[in-house]
């Protein structure tokens, strides 16, 4: 049946208003959104000195539970059990600075991507050291585990002889990096500035060499990992996210945290 262009601009008319209507109903009906996180990742997650839960994860993932009138809570996990921890219900999403890769994708689903962070290198200032595979031979680089990071440095780097060390927190890398027992630590460039270079136990430490760039192993955007087939929770979070950012939230947020523009529009 062939149809005017009347009836076509009411007929997607009313099927805008159902998607819309649809995604206002899924938003209404979650009354609680339980957010996995990895507290040991200054300024994404970490705790303050009375023990709660800060950082520019957390502020976004309050703001989203606000718009969506929901409450929030929030359920710590190591950063490398966060996905088999979602597959087990013991939260409905992970909000913990987890880029999106096509190897997580197999196992999760995820938002619309927030934002982007350089991955770099830490070491001792003046070290010379590089993050290419021939300049850290021998040497032992700390990394966080199953995070981008670690896939990376396995991939590219442990094969040409480089001792990659995964650890279960950031602060655990911080420590042995401080001690002498690390060469060098990879990770984001903005935890690294943040929850190490500008503290007293990252004096004499600095970026070694440029921001590593790979979207296949390191991704191209942080998202929000959902159980596969979670479509009502995902629809909301990605509505309630486009609406932060419309209004400016996300970047004010950024802004507080960040010495880089780091958004995803």
């Amino acid at each position: 049946m062939k149809m005017n262009w009347r009836n076509m601009a009411a007929l997607a008319l009313f099927a805008t208003a159902t998607i819309t209507a649809g995604t206002a109903s899924a938003a209404a009906d979650i009354k609680e959104v339980r957010f996995g996180v990895e507290a040991s990742y200054a300024p994404f997650e970490s705790k303050s000195p009375s023990g709660d839960l800060q950082g520019f994860d957390i502020d976004v993932g309050n703001a989203v539970c606000a718009k969506l009138k929901a409450k929030c809570v929030w359920v710590e996990n190591s950063f490398d059990g966060l996905i088999p921890a979602l597959a087990a219900r013991k939260f409905n999403a992970i909000n913990s600075d987890m880029t999106i890769t096509e190897q997580r994708r197999q196992a999760v689903d995820f938002t619309d991507p927030i934002y982007t962070i350089p991955n770099q290198m830490i070491a001792k200032k003046g070290s010379g050291l590089l993050p290419t595979a021939a300049s850290l031979k021998g040497k032992h680089v700390g990394v966080l585990q199953g995070t981008i990071q670690e896939t990376y440095a396995k991939a590219r780097w442990a094969p040409a002889g480089v001792d990659v060390v995964p650890y279960q927190t950031q602060d655990q890398i911080y420590a042995d990096l401080a001690s002498g027992r690390l060469d060098a630590s990879f990770q984001d460039a903005e935890a690294a500035s943040k929850g190490f270079l500008k503290k007293p136990q990252g004096a004499g430490f600095d970026f070694a060499g440029p921001a590593v760039t790979d979207e296949k192993l390191l991704g191209a955007g942080v998202g929000y990992g959902i159980r596969k087939g979670d479509k009502a929770l995902k629809d909301a979070l990605n509505e309630a996210l486009k609406e932060l950012k419309a209004d400016g939230t996300i970047d004010r947020l950024a802004a507080k945290y960040f010495d880089v523009k780091v958004v995803m529009k």
